[in-house]
């Protein structure tokens, strides 16, 4: 656990059993360690050396060895690897932007080589921190859906996956068990008729899509950095996400069902077009049967549903929705 502080496993052996032990001479250490005593000697030596041992010579005995205090002794280290990977992180993200800036175009990056669009999908997904926004096409041929390995692993390590299918790629084989298994994992699916264009987003840093209108089974692509054309496409996707029908696994079988974000049980729309109408919840428990408190947490859940914060709102979001 200490390698990261340049501590090797022996040395960090004989420095955790003396700070259990308090003090120790090497001959006690090398028993306890199970290791010779001349390499048990060079380990406390070199311990010595970067000031994690303190040496306590005892008169007419052997010398004793005592751990100097790990907070003193390894705070510092740890203070000045610290700044390192401060000073590395802040080359990384300017040596970005030179590329960034370097790029064709300064913003849009152009890559043909097939290994190259590969790695680049890839790298695209690990520099992802909170979201992963796609659309996928049928016909994966690039990076096929077996071969893409970066997404279990972003979605193990937190990383939001949401993605919009063509509907045509649930007919192809094995689409549907690996959809069911990626919905297991907390990723969020939805079904559009159409989508255009393969397209991945990661966080709002970096897209990535066909250079060619129609050819999504070539390899050519273009990376988008930052800027208004990036923010168009994070638009796009959440315009189409709105429009998609979310997936969700079949509560009695082995396939899938589209939860339509327009459909609300027929009660529900019966008590919210009473409410629209303008009759006290009062007045609509009365006419549907049920208590006004009834009335005011379906409300309630009805609102959380449409994202509304007060019943105008909610009454838009019916009409668009169609739900009264």
């Amino acid at each position: 656990m200490l390698a990261a502080l340049g501590l090797g496993p022996a040395e960090e052996e004989i420095y955790r059993l003396l700070v259990a032990r308090g003090r120790a001479a090497v001959a006690e250490l090398a028993v306890h360690s199970g290791r010779p005593e001349p390499e048990t000697h060079d380990l406390i030596t070199a311990l010595a050396e970067r000031g994690l041992v303190v040496p306590q010579p005892v008169e007419g005995s052997e010398t004793l060895f005592v751990a100097a205090p790990p907070a003193v002794a390894l705070g510092g280290e740890l203070r000045r690897r610290r700044d390192e990977l401060s000073a590395a992180e802040h080359a990384v993200l300017t040596l970005a932007e030179q590329h960034r800036t370097g790029a064709e175009g300064g913003v849009v990056e152009v890559i043909s080589d097939i290994d190259a669009v590969r790695h680049r999908f890839r790298q695209l997904q690990e520099s992802a921190r909170h979201e992963v926004r796609s659309m996928m096409v049928p016909e994966q041929r690039v990076v096929t859906r077996d071969d893409n390995t970066a997404e279990g692993a972003g979605i193990r390590r937190g990383v939001l996956y949401r993605t919009i299918l063509h509907r045509d790629a649930l007919t192809e084989p094995g689409v549907v068990a690996q959809a069911l298994a990626v919905l297991a994992e907390g990723q969020q699916i939805g079904v559009a008729d159409e989508v255009p264009v393969k397209l991945m987003i990661a966080d709002h840093d970096l897209a990535m899509l066909p250079l060619f209108s129609g050819r999504n089974t070539a390899a050519d692509s273009v990376l988008v950095h930052p800027g208004g054309l990036l923010d168009a496409l994070v638009a796009y996707f959440e315009l189409a996400w709105e429009q998609a029908y979310p997936l969700s696994p079949h509560t009695a079988g082995d396939g899938l069902v589209e939860q339509r974000p327009d459909e609300i049980d027929e009660f529900d729309a019966r008590m919210l077009a009473l409410v629209l109408a303008g009759l006290t919840d009062q007045a609509v428990g009365a006419r549907l049967g049920v208590s006004r408190r009834t009335v005011q947490r379906r409300i309630g859940e009805l609102m959380a549903r449409a994202g509304a914060e007060s019943r105008i709102q909610l009454g838009w979001h019916a009409a668009r929705k169609g739900w009264a």
